[in-house]
């Protein structure tokens, strides 16, 4: 990956991350089901941080 398909790929993950902290909110709400949400924002903090890794490491 070059440094402007990281950076596309962090600007994508940080939209995805707000939407789902938006839909967690709603749920949390309604005593839904929120385990998959959470570990999915897990998951994307993973890849942010190792995304953020290679694009320093350039």
């Amino acid at each position: 990956m070059d440094k402007r398909e990281i950076e596309y790929k962090i600007v994508e993950l940080k939209d995805e991350y707000l939407q789902l902290q938006h839909n967690l909110d709603k749920l949390e709400s309604v005593k839904g089901n929120l385990h998959p949400l959470e570990k999915r924002l897990a998951a994307i903090e993973e890849e942010l941080s190792s995304l953020n890794t290679m694009l320093r490491d350039m």
